[in-house]
């Protein structure tokens, strides 16, 4: 599934218009974004949760040249899948 035929699908079962319902979008993930760039954890019950996870800075190899390069630290968003996504998704077989 797309961000478009997220937008879509709203639109169509809270019967607003495209419009609307690509604002309502658009200020959930704008949000969601807004949280984990404070390091604040998101956790939607029933679906999961969104973390930060922290990596220090190594030392890696330019694949291309070889030669040794300095990555710096970095935070990442981590998605954990709640349990009774989990298991929806695991019943549908």
């Amino acid at each position: 599934m797309t961000k478009a035929d997220l937008v879509n699908l709203i639109a169509e079962k809270a019967k607003l218009q495209h419009k609307q319902a690509e604002v309502v979008v658009n200020m959930v993930f704008d949000m969601m974004s807004d949280s984990l760039k404070k390091d604040d954890r998101i956790e939607i019950r029933g679906f999961g949760s969104f973390v930060n996870r922290s990596y220090g800075s190594y030392k890696g190899r330019n694949p291309k040249t070889g030669d040794m390069v300095e990555v710096p630290s970095k935070r990442v968003p981590f998605f954990k899948v709640g349990k009774e996504l989990k298991e929806k998704v695991d019943a549908s077989k």
